[in-house]
Order: structure tokens, then C-alpha cells, then sequence
């Protein structure tokens, strides 16, 4: 157990923040490499034994993040009540059994049972859970934090070969088994380090020493040194600005391809391409490797300039590489998807809680967070199913490929409209209001 006198050493003198960060990499990998970037592997497989057809896995995918955006606000909630390590604690091992119970599926409903279970682990130790908690724990560095520990999705997407190579050496059974057990082992004490905030150990956000900080915020407590509260919106107010729903309405948009890159691209591959289970895989360790570099120059990056056309700019980008896929005629197309679709995923994925807490603040971000889940869960479900079902009719993924490249791209303008909401009280007195 980790005690509150170690966490305020800084642990040998390297700020407590950084060792969040570090064990969210792994957890990261975990929870997306294992289940969603793998996804697209155990389709191949599963669909030759069972027969099932590419919506119905398209429904599991997409009903997963429908639990996860449903569930959105509660878990938003759980995290300002409880903090992160309970909750995450109790996602992994729920994530872990949930894996050890699909090795025995037979069914397509014990196959949604199983996959909704695991599902609910993700959402609960997940993205979400390991992004409030970076957050409150840096401030001036918080994208610079966040493109290190998204990272991890990257990490996760390089294992999806040694997921695949698995699959065919030794089964699905045998492969979601011993997933589960890793899982467990590995996550269970990484969730030990997760702490709330660093002002519950005398600590301030980036590591500044409460001896520099003159600001008080009328509670006898401190603030961070460019923190004072001022900014904090609550999910009430911050539902009732544009704002919220732009972001939130790009974030959604943004994630159409992602989800179905991650169900359909090892198909489209394999199927549509003719290339094997394990190169197509390959080509998604690319991808994610090149995810890795966007989330880092984006983290970087989002640092010095406006998030906001930054994130716009990926959109571009990530419309252009599923287009690209879908139409690929030669292997190096295919290549230049993966470079393309992984340096703008990476970049505009590690901006979106950032740009929402310079926008709405600390106090309420999980719950503003766990709102904005439930709409970003529109594209990760729309995107997906309209691929699947698409392919299902026509035979081949080119036209909805591009019509979600599109629509991608357009989406680049919710960003670009977005702009910084005023709390009420502060608008009233910059207007000379009484208050």
C-alpha cells in the first residue's frame, strides 16, 4: 500500500504526477490494446467458427460504448466522489473475469453478455478514469501529460500482432483466458497508485510547492499557482454552453473512423484486400506506432498553440486516411492510411480532455465528462454499424468508407466554432452587473 507520506516525498524526488502517468501507459494498453484494438482479430477468427455476421459484431462493438456513454455521468460522479483507485480497482477486475467467462462463450448472446461485461471494466478503469486523474495532477503540462499517457493506446495497438499470432497458434479460448489472467495480475497493483488530487498530499498540480503560492480560495486551503477556481464551471452550466456541445459533437464526429477503423480495417484487409490475418494486423501495429508519435507531438504541441485548430487539422486528416483505405489498390496505400489515420488520431485524441478542462475547469470535470461520453457515444456505435451494416448489403466497405471520411473531415468544424465559454457570475461582472 502506497501511504500519504510517500506520495508527498514525490517519490525520491520525481513529482507523483509522472508515476501516474506512468502507470497509465500500462494500464492503457491494457484495456485498449487487449479488447478494442484486438477486436478486429478475434472477428476474423470468431466469424470462421461461428458464422456470425459483420453487423452482429458490429452491434457488440457499438452497444459496448452505448454502456460506456450511459454510464458516463455515473461514473463521472463516482470519480469526484471517490477518486480514481477504487473505481479503477474495481473496473479491472471486472475486465479481467469478464475475459476468463468469453473464453467459454457458445452463443451470440453469451457472446454480447461476455463482451458487455468486459466493456463495463474498460469504461470504469479505463480512458476516462485515467484521464480525470492526469488532469487534476498537472495544469500548465496537462497536454504534454496526457499525449505521454495516451502513449499506452499506442502500446496496445503494437500488440495486436502478438494478440493475432496467438489466435492462430493457440485459439481464441486459449487466448482471452490467458488475457484475463495478465489482465488481473498486471492491472491490480497499477490501480494502487492512482491518487485523486495532489493538494490532498500538500502537493499542487506539476509538481509546485505550496511555499510559492499566494492564492487563497477562501477555504483557508491553497490554490495551484495559475489555479484559483474562477473557471470551474458545473456540468449544469457547462451543458447550457455551445461550447460543450461543439466539442463534444467533433469529439463524436472524430471517433466515427475510429471505431471503424477497429472493427472493420482487419476485415476490409483480409477480406476486401486479400491480405493475411497477420500482415493486416501488422498494418494496425503501424497505425497505432504511429499514433504513439501523434499523441506526443500533439500533447507537445497542444501546449503552444490552439487546441482547438489543431484538433480541426486531424480531423482533416483522419477523413483523408479512411477514404484512402477504402479505395487502397496498392500495399503502399494501405501504408499510407496507417501513417496518415494514427498521426491524426493520436494528435486530436490527446487534446479533447485538455481542451475541456482549459474550457470548464477541475471542480466538475468527470462529471462534465461522463455528459460528454454520452454523446461521443453516437460515433464510436454510429460508425461501426454503418460500416457493418453497409458491407453487409453492397459487399465491400467503399462507400461507407467514404462517406464517413466526409463527414470526418466536416466535422473539423465543430472545433474551429468552439469558443471559451464565460462562467455567469464572471460575465456579470465584467459587464459592470451587479452581483
Amino acid at each position: 500500500m502506497i501511504s500519504a507520506e510517500w506520495v508527498r516525498s514525490r517519490a525520491r524526488g520525481i513529482f507523483y504526477g509522472w508515476w501516474i502517468v506512468s502507470a497509465g501507459i500500462v494500464v492503457q494498453a491494457l484495456t485498449t490494446g487487449l479488447l478494442m484494438q484486438a477486436y478486429g482479430a478475434y472477428v476474423v477468427v470468431m466469424q470462421a467458427e461461428f458464422g456470425w455476421s459483420r453487423t452482429a459484431f458490429s452491434i457488440a462493438f457499438s452497444v459496448q460504448h452505448a454502456e460506456s456513454g450511459l454510464l458516463g455521468p455515473i461514473q463521472g460522479w463516482m470519480l469526484d466522489k471517490w477518486g480514481p483507485r477504487p473505481v479503477m480497482t474495481a473496473g479491472i477486475i471486472v475486465f479481467g473475469l469478464g475475459f476468463i467467462l468469453f473464453s467459454q462463450i457458445n452463443s451470440l448472446w453469451t457472446f454480447y453478455a461476455t463482451f458487455l461485461l468486459m466493456a463495463l471494466g474498460v469504461s470504469m478503469a479505463g480512458f476516462k478514469t485515467i484521464g480525470v486523474t492526469v488532469i487534476n495532477w498537472f495544469a500548465k503540462k496537462r497536454s504534454t501529460a496526457m499525449g505521454i499517457v495516451h502513449v499506452g493506446m499506442g502500446i496496445g495497438g503494437l500488440m495486436v500482432p502478438a494478440v493475432a499470432w496467438s489466435l492462430s497458434t493457440y485459439g481464441w479460448r486459449a487466448t482471452a483466458f490467458a488475457t484475463g489472467v495478465l489482465i488481473l495480475v498486471t492491472g491490480i497493483p497499477l490501480a494502487q497508485l492512482f491518487r485523486h488530487t495532489p493538494e490532498q498530499y500538500g502537493l499542487q498540480p506539476d509538481g509546485d510547492d505550496l511555499d510559492e503560492v499566494d492564492v487563497e480560495d477562501g477555504s483557508g486551503s491553497r490554490a495551484p499557482l495559475d489555479y484559483d477556481g474562477s473557471g470551474d464551471f458545473t456540468a449544469r452550466q457547462a451543458l447550457r454552453t455551445p461550447a460543450f456541445w461543439l466539442i463534444s459533437g467533433g469529439h463524436a464526429i472524430g471517433v466515427l473512423v475510429v471505431g471503424t477503423v477497429m472493427v472493420h480495417a482487419v476485415v476490409h484487409m483480409n477480406e476486401g484486400l486479400g491480405y493475411s490475418l497477420t500482415t493486416a494486423a501488422s498494418v494496425i501495429a503501424l497505425l497505432t506506432a504511429f499514433s504513439i508519435v501523434g499523441n506526443l507531438l500533439g500533447g507537445f504541441v497542444g501546449d503552444r498553440v490552439n487546441k482547438q485548430h489543431l484538433a480541426a487539422a486531424c480531423m482533416v486528416g483522419s477523413g483523408v486516411a479512411i477514404v484512402m483505405l477504402g479505395w487502397a489498390e496498392s500495399f503502399f496505400t494501405v501504408i499510407g492510411f496507417a501513417i496518415l489515420q494514427g498521426l491524426a488520431h493520436g494528435g486530436r485524441g490527446v487534446l479533447m480532455m485538455p481542451l475541456r478542462a482549459d474550457f470548464f475547469g477541475r471542480k466538475a470535470f468527470a462529471t462534465i465528462m461522463g455528459f460528454s461520453g454520452m454523446v461521443v457515444m453516437l460515433g464510436m456505435m454510429g460508425g461501426p454499424i454503418v460500416a457493418g451494416v453497409m458491407a453487409d448489403v453492397i459487399g465491400d466497405y467503399q462507400l461507407a468508407f467514404t462517406i464517413l471520411g466526409v463527414i470526418a473531415a466536416a466535422g473539423s468544424l465543430c472545433f474551429i466554432f468552439a469558443r471559451k465559454p464565460v462562467l455567469p457570475g464572471a460575465r456579470a461582472h465584467t459587464t459592470g452587473a451587479s452581483p
